[in-house]
């Protein structure tokens, strides 16, 4: 029996940057579990390059880096993983590459009628149906589970139960809403939920969880996108990384 797929509440739909680019315009690529971190630090990188726009397109890193080399425009791109950025080799600056965050890897299950499950290992017995993961061939938090249940003995084993997400958010809406028993996401994304999910387990065993951010050669705001780089990585862009629960590069 083959992963599958579960039709989500909203369909993810990732949408290509507009060809029309207004000056002052930042065009940043993100991964998907940066949302809400990187949402807050629009305001203040704004406020302090007065006339910017930062204009961010969040999603999977894999999807995100088909879009640059389908020719998207951009400036930013911040990965979950080393891999997608190694795979962005061509297209970026190595100057400007540089790691500014860390991540941990959870069991999640919903906050209520949830079964008691203490590790990956629970996820075997009859009661537990489906596992929603990310899909590994595109969303790192799938590779790193991938690469913890291999390390675990147990992804052959648990294949069969797997839905596959686009996103880690979307394996996220899949515990939330139910539609899985179970599910593998980072731990600053199963936060954002604490009233939806509870975390069953910290998981190990995987590559270490690190966000690499560099600017894409093709840029046309190679400043603004230095500065952007700079802000993250400076005091008050880990601060606001710091308080979504992301860890230290």
């Amino acid at each position: 029996m083959k992963s599958r797929t579960l039709p989500a509440l909203l369909p993810l739909v990732l949408i290509l940057f507009s060809t029309t680019v207004f000056a002052g315009d930042l065009l940043v690529s993100a991964a998907a579990s940066l949302t809400n971190a990187f949402q807050d630090m629009k305001g203040p990188f704004e406020k302090a390059h007065p006339g910017t726009t930062i204009v961010f397109n969040f999603a999977a890193s894999g999807p995100l880096l088909q879009q640059m080399e389908q020719g998207a425009p951009v400036d930013v791109f911040a990965s979950a993983d080393q891999e997608t950025m190694n795979k962005a080799e061509k297209l970026v600056d190595p100057a400007t590459r540089v790691d500014f965050a860390g991540n941990a890897l959870v069991l999640v299950v919903p906050a209520e009628g949830a079964q008691p499950l203490t590790g990956p290992a629970d996820l075997q017995g009859e009661q537990v149906k489906l596992v929603a993961i990310g899909n590994p061939e595109s969303v790192p938090v799938g590779r790193y589970t991938k690469g913890a249940l291999t390390a675990a003995g147990l992804y052959d084993a648990l294949t069969p139960k797997f839905v596959l997400a686009e996103s880690v958010r979307q394996a996220l809406d899949y515990v939330v809403r139910g539609e899985v028993q179970a599910g593998f996401v980072y731990a600053t994304d199963a936060a954002l939920r604490a009233d939806k999910v509870k975390v069953a387990a910290e998981v190990a065993g995987h590559k270490p969880i690190s966000y690499p951010i560099a600017l894409v050669q093709t840029s046309k705001s190679k400043d603004l996108g230095k500065a952007f780089i700079d802000f993250v990585k400076g005091a008050e862009g880990q601060a606001i990384l710091a308080r979504y629960g992301f860890k230290k590069p």
